[in-house]
């Protein structure tokens, strides 16, 4: 059984750097992909709107954030490709220190 994520983050207010993150979107790292795939992440998707970006992920059983994060803390590439994602990144007003992608609550499903 898969579960589904929200998540969002903003980007900075600067359309070059949008441009660029967006270049990067196109041709993800293929470590990148593979930590994606490794931690139980099946499928991934973003979506933007002027700076606001929203992530929507499915996810196998067996997926935890915590073990996505120490995997990612103990591989350089992911590392690498966080920190440059930070260029381009800015977080929420409500964000604790460091903290990237928030979980959004779902308020509302159309019942079938």
């Amino acid at each position: 059984m898969t579960k589904r994520y929200c998540l969002t983050l903003d980007l900075k207010d600067d359309p070059k750097l949008i441009a660029e993150y967006r270049r990067y979107h196109e041709k993800i790292w293929p470590e990148i992909t593979k930590s994606i795939r490794d931690a139980g992440i099946e499928d991934m998707e973003i979506y933007l709107l002027g700076t606001r970006m929203f992530m929507v992920m499915e996810v196998s059983e067996g997926f935890s954030f915590e073990r996505k994060a120490k995997a990612d803390a103990a591989n350089p590439k992911v590392r690498e490709w966080e920190e440059l994602m930070w260029k381009f990144q800015k977080p929420l007003p409500n964000a604790k220190p460091g903290e990237k992608w928030m979980r959004l609550e779902r308020i509302f499903k159309l019942d079938q």
